[in-house]
């Protein structure tokens, strides 16, 4: 008995830590309103090239879902705002959507999510009333068919239901949407089904430029950290202060369980000419960013190493969409299929930064023996965790680990993170800690990346001394299921 219960016991953790060895997921927003799409055939094709995994749509458009099918793709389908009446008024109009729209096609086709209502608050016409009852019935729906524990049933949300969100421990909902907000919470815990919503850091700095600054909003590293003054937690970017702020209002009406998943979030690559952070380089940076920000499981300050599954807007431009120039310009695609500019959906890899004009061959970055030790270190934790970058070189018995100073750890992490982005002014600044030189900082054994190298940016497996930086997603895991292991295997399970 004893023997089967540590058995038992020694499999439930080992699942249970190896459930937690993955990063967070990134998905695409496949919005279709526009006239110069390809089909949804082609579009399948083009997601598959791409590696991409998980896909957002807003209906349930029976050509889209069936191009879908045998992929492996998991498909996030919508019942839009408009259809809420229908589903909150009769249990038959569910059912009869669901046996032509979704059965005929599922499992071919794999689908994870159904959004009921999208950003309702936002809509001109008020259907707040009907989103619950139209929740309900699509779980009452699914529940006849036995697929209730496998798809899953939300709502999006804007950041307009919040009433505050800065700081984000102020973050609280909007009274006046109380009365369909916490019967829907309810729903979703009891579930199991996420709190999703629609996050842009790109129009909090184009409203506010004085008050939000762009390297804030694009998680660079030259970011100048704000302190949430109730909580002292720090932030260097928007999108984390975002879902902070979110975490904090549900924290606030006592529904802190719920996971937080971002359904849409982006930046355009072009706008109007008041519009000047939407460039194809600040779009680039943002999602690349964003997406090794989710892929190394960094958390946000409240929630550090908590996992955020993301979908990013959008898969194409869209030219029908009303409002400024930049509404028709978040695509990563062109209609023709060709990239804007170049996104790795590992995270991991190494892209192909568009520039300026301010790339240079045959310099280094270093760090500046002219700031504190605070600031060479905020900089090398920053390049060997959020950066990505491969800090396995200044280990211990490693070639580039003596000198066991901090300016020479520091120098090789600021030149690797400086190479793997584009070799610009830009990647070089680390708040004024790094400096760009003429000069190959290389010695003895240790080689430092030049224009041209093959980069690696896969993270290391353990942390550069003297820096104090977060281990990698993969050493947690290995530090985590190392111990469990041998009783794993020793009691038969491996």
């Amino acid at each position: 008995m004893a023997r089967r219960h540590a058995a038992a016991v020694s499999a439930f953790l080992f699942l249970l830590l190896v459930g937690h060895c993955h990063g967070g997921k990134t998905g695409i927003c496949y919005g279709r309103n526009a006239d110069d799409l390809p089909g949804p055939d082609k579009v399948a094709q083009l997601v598959r090239q791409q590696s991409i995994k998980y896909v957002r749509i807003y209906d349930s458009n029976v050509d889209v879902i069936k191009a879908f099918a045998n992929t492996s793709v998991e498909l996030m389908v919508g019942v839009p705002n408009a259809d809420l009446l229908a589903f909150s008024q009769y249990q038959s109009n569910v059912d009869t959507w669901l046996k032509n729209s979704i059965l005929p096609y599922y499992p071919a086709t794999v689908i994870t999510y159904i959004t009921v209502g999208a950003e309702i608050t936002e809509s001109p016409i008020n259907v707040s009333a009907l989103v619950v009852p139209a929740m309900r019935n699509v779980h009452a729906a699914l529940k006849k068919v036995g697929l209730h524990k496998k798809i899953t049933i939300s709502s999006t949300h804007s950041l307009g239901v919040l009433s505050r969100s800065f700081p984000p421990s102020a973050g609280a909902f909007n009274s006046s949407y109380a009365h369909f907000l916490k019967p829907m919470l309810e729903f979703l815990v009891e579930n199991q089904a996420p709190f999703m919503v629609d996050l842009y850091p790109y129009y909090a700095y184009q409203n506010s430029p004085s008050n939000v600054s762009l390297n804030y909003a694009l998680f660079s590293p030259q970011s100048e950290g704000v302190i949430d003054p109730n909580t002292g937690l720090v932030y260097t970017n928007m999108f984390d202060a975002q879902v902070d702020s979110i975490f904090f209002a549900l924290m606030a009406l006592n529904f802190k369980t719920l996971k937080i998943m971002i359904t849409e979030t982006g930046w355009p690559h072009k706008g109007a000419a008041k519009e000047t952070g939407a460039t194809p380089d600040n779009a680039q940076t943002y999602n690349t960013n964003l997406i090794r920000h989710v892929v190394n499981d960094s958390g946000t300050p409240a929630k550090p190493g908590e996992e955020i599954d993301v979908y990013i807007f959008s898969l194409f431009n869209e030219n029908r969409k009303p409002g400024i120039e930049s509404e028709r310009n978040w695509g990563l695609f062109s209609p023709d299929q060709s990239s804007i500019y170049s996104i790795d959906w590992t995270g991991r890899g190494n892209v192909d930064i568009m520039t300026g004009g301010n790339r240079s061959n045959g310099t280094w970055c270093v760090a500046s023996t002219n700031v504190s030790e605070t600031a060479l270190q905020n900089g090398l934790n920053w390049a060997c965790g959020p950066g990505n970058v491969d800090c396995s070189a200044i280990q211990p018995s490693q070639p580039c680990y003596q000198p066991d100073t901090l300016v020479s750890h520091a120098s090789y992490a600021f030149n690797s993170y400086y190479q793997q982005n584009g070799a610009t002014d830009v990647a070089c600044g680390f708040g004024g800690a790094g400096m760009r030189t003429t000069k190959d900082p290389s010695y003895d054994t240790c080689v430092y990346m030049a224009a041209g190298s093959k980069i690696s940016t896969k993270n290391s497996t353990a942390t550069p001394a003297p820096s104090g930086s977060s281990l990698s997603l993969l050493a947690q895991c290995r530090t985590l299921l190392l111990p469990v292991l041998p009783i794993v295997i020793a009691l038969g399970f491996l």
